[in-house]
């Protein structure tokens, strides 16, 4: 899972504002909720992984994302030297 990209919980919901709050990594390579992990951390998911409906309620801020990405050129920052 990609830095920079939007996050969304199972059901669509984009985790914090864009999409973009904070997450951490598990060991076996999937991504949570929260900083750290806790007992309210969740599972999250790139719009991709999304179920059909799922990528219905996450459309708005994917979409917002692809067009933000777009008017900078990327959605990476690239180094200056």
């Amino acid at each position: 899972m990609a830095k920079g990209v939007p996050h969304y919980y199972k059901d669509g919901k984009p985790l914090g504002a864009g999409g973009m709050g904070q997450y951490h990594k598990m060991k076996d390579g999937t991504l949570h909720s929260g900083a750290t992990h806790t007992a309210k951390s969740k599972k999250l998911f790139h719009y991709n992984e999304l179920s059909k409906t799922a990528q219905k309620k996450a459309k708005p801020v994917y979409d917002k994302f692809l067009s933000n990405k777009k008017k900078n050129g990327t959605s990476k920052k690239s180094k200056k030297s």
